[in-house]
């Protein structure tokens, strides 16, 4: 087996191709690049192991079409999904469809690098997905009904204002419950929470 870990990089824009495949090339991965979701789904109908980097905004297909698509083919790679319009609640809905984390660009190198170490890990433990729901449901199960209801409103990405007001209670209420879950439940990132509130089976209100 190759020392070096495969990326699948798959972004429409040039200078992004470039200077990410240097960055993680001179980090020592091996990168296969492509230019559109289409020609890398042409090209790699059985992708070799390893991490997919995903724009979400690109021509003729954007990245939760080619998503649907490689679920559809049953390819359970690790997707890390990348944008730069701060949308998040695209990135919720990627992460809903089975990514593994959201960026945004322009990503800082050690945010990318750990993403990337989290993918290769889930890669090689891909029988763990029961241990980790059950892991996760313990943790949510520590939080009050409210900081439940407040990420429940994170899961259908709602920023703080929404929630606050599905919820009859003030934005600086929201954020200090907000703050308590993230403390609980011992992430730093909202993708983190996301993360742990998928894996529990934590859906949003309907």
């Amino acid at each position: 087996m190759s020392e070096q870990r495969l990326v699948h990089l798959i972004d429409d824009e040039d200078a992004v191709r470039r200077s990410a495949s240097f960055l993680l090339k001179t980090s020592g991965y091996e990168v296969h690049a492509y230019a559109s979701g289409v020609a890398f789904l042409k090209e790699a109908r059985h992708p070799d192991p390893g991490c997919i980097l995903l724009d979400i905004r690109m021509p003729e297909m954007d990245g939760l079409e080619v998503q649907r698509e490689l679920n559809a083919r049953g390819v359970a790679l690790p997707v890390i999904v990348l944008t730069g319009h701060g949308d998040v609640a695209t990135a919720v809905t990627a992460m809903k469809q089975g990514a593994l984390d959201f960026l945004e660009k322009p990503f800082e190198k050690t945010l990318l690098l750990a993403a990337l170490d989290r993918g290769f890990e889930r890669l090689g433990r891909a029988g763990d997905a029961e241990i980790a729901g059950q892991e996760a449901r313990v943790r949510i199960a520590a939080l009050t009904p409210r900081e439940r209801d407040v990420l429940r409103g994170l899961v259908a990405g709602n920023p703080n204002k929404t929630i606050a007001y599905d919820l009859g209670i003030s934005p600086r209420t929201v954020e200090v419950h907000r703050a308590n879950l993230m403390t609980k439940l011992d992430v730093g990132s909202l993708s983190e929470a996301l993360r742990i509130a998928f894996a529990a089976g934590l859906h949003a209100r309907e």
